[in-house]
This record gives C-alpha cells, structure tokens and sequence, in this order.
C-alpha cells in the first residue's frame, strides 16, 4: 500500500470505529435532539482525544498523519481493544506506543530537598515533567492534602486539581486556575510530544473532565511562572497567595513552585496559623516513647 492509500484507510477505520459507539459508552452525555449519524460525532471524538475537530476531520479525510501520542488517545477515545489498536498503528505507519521507549524515572535533586526542609512557613513543591508532584513540604500539606497518602502515579497538579474534591474547592476561582495549568501542560508537552505518561494524562483527564477538553483543544501555552492565587481554606479562610517557580539549572525540568503572603497581611497570619497547627498536630500525632 501507498503512503495515500494507507491514509485513507486509517480515515475510513476511524470513521467506521466512531459509528460504533455511542456518547453513553465514552462517558459523554447523551441528548434528546436527532442524531444525523449514527455513532459518535467528529467532534465528539475529537474532544475525548482532546484534539482540535479541524485536526480530527483531516485525519479521517487522509490530508495528515497523526503522531503516537494522538493515537494513543484516540485508541483511549475510541475504546480500541488490542487487536485494533495493532491495526491503529500500522495504518499509522507508527511503532506501538504500548511498548514505548522508557523514559528514565524522575529524581529528586538534593538541593531541591534542602530547599524544601528549609522552607518552613511557606508551601513548597517540585513540580517534574508533566507537573508531577515529586517532593513538598509540610505547609504545602497542610494547605493542598497529604501527598504522602496518594498512591506515587497519582501525585500529578493537573490530575488533583480537576479530580481531588478537596484541591479543587481549595481554589476561589478554579476555573481559571485550572485553565492556565492545563495551558502550562501544553507548553511541556511541547518538549517530548510523544511521551506515553503524557499521553495517558491527557487520555484520562479528557474522559474525566469536559472543561480539560475544551482547554486541551484551545492548544493555549504558559510558562506559569508567577501569578496570584485566591484560596478559601476549611480551617483558616481566605488566602491571597504569590504563586511563583523557578526552574532547576540542570536541564531536569524540575521546578520549585514556592507560595508566599504579603508580610503583615491577613493572609500572611493565616499561613502562620495554618503552620503552625500542622506543626502542632504533627506533634500530637507523633507516637510516643
């Protein structure tokens, strides 16, 4: 077969897989009006694989040949099992990305860790590749959750700030919180586009949330490097807290993101608070002798 034909037959799988389905099955909605097609819509698909319909269209019609990643979420989308999803990729032209190439595990670097005990009334996180949350601080415990209590591949900010209830209350307007994460996300994706974690992310958050995949598909980047950010927390309140992070000088990607309250402030003495009742707590926790 010709690279064309090959084309054409991966559009016509695609649209073939899609009338097969319907919206309850991929967790969609389902709607009263008339469906003019059988099966999921265009833009249906596109939004589960978080892609945009233009995009989408094309690739069914044969004018553009799509990367591992987004078959990899289009495979999640549209339910392959793994005899189709075999197919998938060798109409693709592309390599399997069920069995990727393995991307060295991330490490904490000591100077990070040192960066963190010291920081004792601030929260602090570093934030790795794909905004995983690799190591905090007690403050940032006592102000987001206890990290330590989420299994290590759940300890993602995206995946916490759109499915933890309790993050996703912490934050006064989470909508535009969670928008320009989901806009800093893209701007990482942008380094290793085919990084199967990253797949796998995106492929579950646009299940889970119609707001990620709306945002996803606006292709939006942000380097997210400082802004203000307004929390109403269930013990001290409200927060006003400076959001900022530095990036590691190693080429790591890792990132220290530090929140800080204007000294003197309301917020500043709820930090305080808040501090020092984990502190308190942590005591009382403690087992004794």
């Amino acid at each position: 077969m010709t690279a064309d034909s090959d084309s054409r037959a991966l559009g016509a799988f695609l649209k073939a897989r899609r009338a097969q389905l319907t919206p309850g099955e991929c967790g969609l909605p389902e709607t009263d009006s008339a469906r003019k097609v059988s099966g999921l819509r265009r833009e249906e698909v596109a939004q589960l694989a978080a892609i945009s319909v233009d995009y989408y269209t094309r690739l069914e019609q044969g004018r553009v040949r799509a990367s591992a990643s987004v078959l990899t979420t289009l495979a999640r989308a549209l339910r392959l099992d793994d005899d189709q999803q075999t197919y998938l990729y060798e109409l693709a032209g592309r390599s399997d990305a069920r069995s990727p190439r393995r991307r060295p595990a991330q490490r904490l670097r000591p100077a990070m860790r040192r960066l963190l005990d010291q920081l004792t009334e601030t929260p602090a996180l570093v934030l790795g590749k794909r905004l995983d949350i690799l190591a905090w601080n007690p403050a940032a415990v006592a102000l987001y959750a206890d990290f330590s209590a989420l299994p290590a591949h759940r300890r993602n900010y995206l995946r916490l700030l759109f499915m933890n209830p309790v993050v996703r209350q912490l934050h006064q307007d989470w909508a535009h919180d969670a928008r320009e994460a989901v806009a800093a996300l893209r701007m990482e994706a942008a380094a290793d586009p085919d990084d199967p974690d990253l797949a796998q992310l995106v492929g579950e958050l646009s299940l889970q949330d119609a707001d990620f995949r709306t945002w996803w598909a606006e292709h939006r980047v942000n380097s997210a490097r400082y802004g203000t950010k307004h929390y109403r927390h269930h013990i001290v309140g409200d927060l006003t807290l400076d959001c900022d992070t530095w990036t590691g000088p190693d080429g790591s990607g890792q990132r220290l993101m530090i929140l800080t309250a204007e000294p003197g402030s309301p917020s500043h003495d709820a930090l305080r608070i808040l501090t020092s009742w984990t502190t308190r707590q942590a005591s009382t926790d403690r087992p004794r002798a």
